[in-house]
């Protein structure tokens, strides 16, 4: 928030839409997390069937869905229960870029998450040539750092 000028959090979005109390920090945490973990699961699901190398499938999962419901703050603007609380996002070019740059790393941390959990055994490496019979590696390799 403070690098982008606008005191925009997706937690008070969504927590002063259920309660204006006190406990409005928990629930938008609650919302916020169970809605990352729908996006996941959703991705996760649907990953491998998208065309496009590994190492991009979060970062454009993220940010097709932000750029789709992006449009949806004009409506929160609007008629959000706290709109007088929050910052005006509809019109803010700042908020749309901190909202970019955050779907952004959470695509690429969920697609690098996602990557490493759902991998192929023949994937994974093998570490079988820095493990001597004695269980404790080689030392050869420890020193040197070449392949048994």
């Amino acid at each position: 928030m403070r690098v982008f000028g606008v005191p925009y959090d997706d937690t008070e979005l969504l927590g002063k839409l259920v309660t204006r109390g006190r406990a409005w920090p928990a629930v938008g945490m609650a919302m916020h997390l169970a809605n990352g973990a729908a996006f996941g699961a959703a991705y996760a699901a649907l990953s491998r069937r998208l065309p496009l190398p590994s190492w991009a499938l979060g970062p454009a999962a993220a940010m097709a869905e932000h750029l789709g419901s992006w449009p949806l703050v004009l409506v929160t603007d609007r008629v959000h229960p706290a709109r007088d609380d929050l910052p005006t996002l509809g019109t803010s070019a700042r908020a749309f870029a901190q909202a970019t740059w955050r779907h952004l790393l959470f695509g690429l941390v969920l697609g690098e998450v996602e990557r490493r959990l759902n991998r192929e055994d023949d994937e994974l490496p093998s570490y079988e040539h820095v493990v001597s019979t004695n269980g404790h590696g080689s030392l050869e390799h420890a020193i040197t750092g070449a392949p048994e």
